[in-house]
């Protein structure tokens, strides 16, 4: 967590390393501050984006004993992983609780460390204590239908199924006032499916439908469950290499802030959209499991229509070799690609798991 009043001391890796006046490849790949002594990270150990109390490791690199940081507060700002611990659900589930009016609207982007999301604490801790579902709070009234924008409708669903993982379709369509087909089946599924997935992350011997029985879901829900959760794993297992070239367009100062979107279509194929900083002359590079990368211009809608061809056009150049380039051959034919060079569009190739 961010102690209160303390955004501007925070530090993120990039800091640390100008710090220690190293290369930032190079300490990444040192990590200096695992060694013994060196202040911990104020951020959540599962953060992917660790962060530093400036002070305390200023006074490392002098020599000094390291202070203390100031006593935790209402004020202090929580990350995705801190809040969600504080309401009582995983950090997947605040994804979708984080759009909820009484959160979004005390949404704290602290500048110095790229605008990454954190709460206040005593936000965080009224919406725990008063959300729909808390049963402290006296909770929603069955039958109530009450009508809910939108994009609240997961939360609600993942709260429901907090209290009840057995929860039928027409219990949640009348306790949240929706239409029972397709909104609260789909809704479902979908977030079953998830969290089924997440059992088997962390249980990896588990099956889908063995994880969705150990979840405590009806027997007639793990058809839906399981095939959301194979398709939500292998979105996941896409990301591992995904990420990797973020990451490595980031450090050469070609990728911009923001979260590889990966989409699944037709069931069988993913395509993802990684964004490049606004020096280049392409938006975004986008992957698909058929065809590999290629850049695209669109900023609102890089990812486009699904097709069964390569897509072709203004400003799409195709880059690397095969479906799964090392990131390093992808930038420099990303660098090629900015002089006017890149690969014709290839031949769909069969798609490799």
């Amino acid at each position: 967590m961010i102690r209160a009043g303390r955004t501007e001391f925070v530090l993120t890796v990039k800091d640390m390393a100008s710090l220690a006046g190293v290369p930032l490849r190079k300490y990444r790949e040192t990590k200096p501050y695992l060694e013994a002594g060196h202040p911990e990270p104020i951020s959540h150990p599962d953060s992917a984006r660790p962060l530093w109390d400036r002070e305390q490791v200023e006074a490392y690199h002098a020599g000094k004993p390291v202070p203390p940081l100031p006593p935790a507060s209402d004020q202090d700002l929580l990350d995705r992983h801190e809040a969600a611990a504080l309401v009582g659900v995983t950090a997947r589930s605040w994804n979708l609780y984080k759009h909820d009016p009484e959160l979004t609207k005390h949404l704290v982007k602290v500048p110095e460390v790229g605008g990454y999301e954190h709460w206040p604490r005593h936000v965080v801790q009224q919406y725990r204590d008063t959300r729909p579902g808390n049963k402290s709070a006296g909770g929603r009234p069955r039958g109530s239908g009450d009508l809910i924008p939108r994009d609240q409708i997961p939360a609600r669903i993942a709260e429901l199924l907090d209290a009840n993982p057995a929860v039928t379709i027409n219990e949640a369509a009348n306790t949240l006032g929706i239409a029972a087909f397709p909104t609260a089946r789909d809704h479902l599924n979908q977030l079953r499916g998830q969290r089924v997935a997440d059992l088997i992350d962390a249980e990896p011997d588990l099956d889908p439908a063995k994880a969705a029985e150990q979840l405590g879901y009806p027997r007639i829900t793990h058809r839906g469950a399981t095939a959301v959760a194979e398709a939500e794993l292998q979105i996941r297992r896409a990301r591992v290499y995904l990420d990797e070239v973020a990451d490595a367009l980031a450090k050469a100062g070609l990728g911009a802030e923001g979260e590889t979107e990966v989409r699944a279509v037709d069931g069988n194929h993913l395509i993802a959209a990684v964004p490049l900083s606004p020096a280049q002359p392409a938006a975004f590079l986008v992957w698909d499991d058929r065809y590999g990368w290629r850049t695209a211009t669109n900023r609102r809608h890089p990812i486009g229509m699904n097709t069964s061809t390569p897509p072709e056009g203004d400003g799409i150049r195709y880059l690397g070799t095969g479906i799964h380039p090392k990131p390093a051959d992808l930038i420099a034919d990303l660098t090629d690609a900015t002089r006017g060079t890149s690969r014709p569009a290839p031949c769909p190739l069969p798609r490799t798991t």
